[in-house]
């Protein structure tokens, strides 16, 4: 397994992964710069920043990088008959793709972390004086990394399945620009994948429970459809022809 997450990191570095990986940040970087907010509100100013920069970040950008990670994992092997050179290899089907889905979830994790940079150089921009939630953030930042679990094991599958780098980012994105007018629907949200790293980044959200929506929704949506998308992958790779 350690080849293989080596030989797919040394392919991935060949490939325009960086300014990817730095945009979602960047963007929730500007987007904090750019927020005036009333100092009245009586509440910590890192939650008005996070809550501001979350919005945009959790609902569009989180999701469709993470498709684009998924595109780009597979491009090699849809090109000059990739997959049979990868699969003549003394490696099983179920490893690569494990390796494949491992990496990109390390990616995501990576773009989470520099988003954390990107919130705490908002406040330190602006001069915040109020103490910084460290626990209530990075609560924030790894429930949006969880959230991305099943969608990033569909998008995995839709790369695995289309050779067009085009075609899984346009499902990607079919599914994720109505997360806006979903996250405000009491009856739907709740149940969307695409949805749910806002949820899950949301600080307004309880905060009793593991993130910031029930436990039982975690279970249900997040790792239901997880199960459900991945050993969908999973099997449609062993089957794949190539």
């Amino acid at each position: 397994m350690r080849a293989i997450l080596h030989s797919e990191w040394y392919k991935l570095r060949k490939s325009k992964m960086i300014p990817i990986i730095f945009a979602g940040p960047l963007i929730g970087l500007f987007i904090g710069l750019a927020s005036s907010f009333d100092d009245d509100f009586g509440m910590n100013k890192w939650f008005i920043v996070l809550l501001s920069m979350n919005l945009i970040y959790a609902l569009l950008f989180l999701p469709l990088i993470s498709g684009v990670f998924s595109s780009l994992i597979c491009r090699y092997e849809h090109q000059a008959g990739g997959w049979k050179q990868l699969l003549a290899l003394p490696v099983t089907r179920g490893k690569v793709f494990a390796a494949k889905y491992i990496l990109i979830m390390l990616l995501v994790m990576a773009m989470q972390l520099l988003y954390l940079s990107s919130i705490y150089a908002v406040g330190m921009i602006k001069g915040y004086t109020d103490p910084f939630p460290m626990e209530i953030v990075l609560k924030s930042i790894l429930g949006g990394w969880v959230a991305t679990l099943p969608l990033v094991a569909l998008q995995l599958w839709m790369s695995v399945m289309f050779k067009s780098f085009a075609a899984p980012f346009a499902v990607n994105v079919i599914f994720t620009l109505p997360s806006i007018l979903v996250a405000n629907s009491k009856q739907f949200g709740p149940y969307y994948p695409w949805v749910q790293p806002f949820f899950m980044m949301n600080t307004g959200g309880s905060t009793e429970d593991v993130f910031f929506i029930p436990w039982d929704q975690l279970l249900t949506v997040v790792g239901g459809s997880f199960v459900l998308f991945f050993i969908g992958g999973y099997l449609y790779f062993q089957r794949k022809a190539v």
